[in-house]
């Protein structure tokens, strides 16, 4: 049985956890031109995220373009260096491991990219590209061959066609040997970077599908990266929502989609089309206005305030003061889930 803890701010905390983010921050140099260039300022990509990710769960991290979603991807995986926090892997601190250790872990950990067709090698055939993981880390001699064949036909590719190239396959398809190559090493998680939105809506829920198998017969995790709200709904486990480098509300899907308690997320919620016309005409609608400001300026106190539909019409002065003075902290009120909002209250919404 699996027994749950509660810490304040990220909602229940399981036993079995795989993944465990405290506190991350990545800012980037901005550097001036000339011959010599100096530090003028820093882009705030990642701002003090924490999250936890449990063995055979899918966390979805959703927020639109800018929010910071990949880049705190690719500092869990230790992709790019954080400038401070923790992400703990099955117990060791990844932060402070040497690069040979590192190597070593990364077979239990793997990415899928976004763009399929960029991520792999127009010079390699198909199994080649599948096989390179395992001639990496020098698993190939055994049995590498009959694995390749049987990665293709676990994500719905005919083994036959290993001697074709990267080019010959339709999208779908790309992406399928994208995630039977993430596979090959036989990770526990694997950090799915926006994998479905360059793909047709009928592809991308054969593309899903495939994923739900694969979680349940090898008992993978899955850190799901998307802007799209509609299909981080079928997959996720629990979601996380990211606004200009933060997470501002979390919880489980039924939880999000039922109350969502930040206008932030009320207002992503809000834009999924209903297939109902006649509720689609009824429903609430709310609407962010302005763009996302410069994560190299981010706005005093409540970050998301500039472009909040209830700080605008809803709040009186002071309410207002203490939206632009007071930063909120992520933390579970009324609401049954962690909220980054001072005034948050649940709607209902679809």
């Amino acid at each position: 049985m699996t027994v749950e803890t509660r810490t304040e701010g990220l909602g229940p905390v399981r036993t079995d956890t795989l993944l465990s983010v405290r506190n991350v921050v990545k800012h980037f140099p901005i550097r001036s031109g000339g011959l010599v260039r100096r530090t003028v300022g820093e882009v705030h990509a990642v701002c003090g995220v924490s999250f936890d990710l449990a063995e055979g769960e899918t966390l979805g991290l959703v927020g639109e373009s800018g929010c910071g979603k990949s880049t705190t991807a690719r500092v869990v995986l230790n992709l790019l260096p954080a400038t401070s926090g923790d992400v703990t892997f099955q117990g060791t601190d990844l932060m402070s491991l040497p690069r040979k250790a590192m190597r070593s872990l990364r077979r239990q950990m793997q990415i899928v990219f976004q763009d399929p067709y960029a991520s792999l090698d127009p010079r390699l055939p198909v199994s080649e590209l599948i096989a390179e993981p395992l001639r990496i880390h020098g698993l190939y001699d055994d049995g590498g061959r009959q694995q390749v064949r049987d990665l293709m036909k676990t994500v719905g590719l005919k083994p036959e066609h290993g001697n074709r190239y990267a080019h010959e396959f339709s999208g779908g398809q790309r992406q399928r040997i994208g995630i039977a190559r993430a596979l090959a090493l036989r990770p526990k998680l694997l950090v799915l970077d926006e994998p479905v939105s360059a793909l047709d809506v009928s592809i991308q829920a054969g593309v899903l599908n495939l994923l739900d198998e694969l979680q349940t017969e090898l008992g993978l995790s899955y850190l799901f990266v998307s802007h799209d709200l509609s299909v981080v709904r079928h997959i996720a486990d629990r979601i996380a929502v990211m606004y200009l480098g933060k997470i501002v509300e979390t919880g489980t899907a039924e939880q999000l989609f039922t109350g969502p308690a930040h206008p932030y997320t009320q207002a992503l919620i809000s834009a999924i089309p209903l297939p109902d016309p006649r509720k689609e005409r009824a429903r609430e609608r709310i609407t962010v206005v302005g763009d996302l400001p410069s994560p190299a300026n981010p706005p005093s106190g409540c970050r998301f305030r500039t472009r909040c539909p209830k700080f605008a019409h809803e709040l009186d002065t002071a309410q207002q003061s203490r939206c632009v003075d007071d930063e909120p902290t992520l933390t579970s009120r009324d609401q049954g889930h962690p909220v980054a909002c001072h005034y948050a209250a649940r709607r209902e919404l679809l």
